[in-house]
């Protein structure tokens, strides 16, 4: 379920630290991330230890995106606010520079889509991306994630503010999507 033929999504492992570390740190990255500060390698490794919680438990998941020719981690694929009640969890999708236009952030969609759609059961599926990343907006327009909203001054950036589109996919899309395939 979380592998084909060019990635896999896997666990956290203790070996990721370096990997890790590096984006984590990346102020460059902060913004998309939602991060404000440095994380040592000390938080860093009790993460790893707590990423083996259930779910559930964690209300969030992080996934490695392995690439299956080289073996490479490329990036994380992220599940958090986990709201089971209402039954929807937000998505973030992260590549490697190194790594992008590759097909891989578009690979791991798909693969994380089935987990949540078809294992997990969750009706909706929701991220918030940046106006000025094309890139990604281009890509959930493609895979027919519906734009319900833009959050206006939503996220601070050197420059000042910048808004933020909010991306949607339902169970029953998704299911359909697959139907016709």
């Amino acid at each position: 379920m979380l592998e084909n033929e060019h990635i896999l999504l896997r666990a956290v492992e203790p070996e990721d630290l370096d990997k890790l570390y590096a984006w984590e740190n990346n102020a460059l990255l902060w913004d998309v991330g939602n991060t404000r500060n440095p994380y040592s390698r000390f938080v860093l490794k009790q993460y790893i230890v707590d990423s083996a919680k259930d779910i559930y438990e964690n209300k969030q998941l992080r996934l490695m995106i392995e690439s299956r020719t080289s073996g490479e981690t490329v990036g994380t694929v992220d599940l958090f606010d986990f709201d089971i009640h209402n039954s929807r969890i937000a998505l973030g999708l992260f590549v490697d520079s190194a790594f992008q236009g590759k097909g891989f952030a578009k690979a791991s969609l798909h693969l994380i889509e089935e987990y949540v759609f078809n294992y997990l059961k969750i009706n909706q599926l929701y991220c918030h991306i940046a106006e000025s990343n094309t890139a990604s907006r281009r890509m959930f327009e493609q895979e027919e994630y519906e734009t319900n909203g833009v959050l206006k001054n939503w996220i601070k950036t050197i420059d000042g503010y910048e808004n933020i589109i909010v991306f949607q996919l339902f169970r029953d899309t998704f299911l359909n999507r697959q139907k016709q395939k």
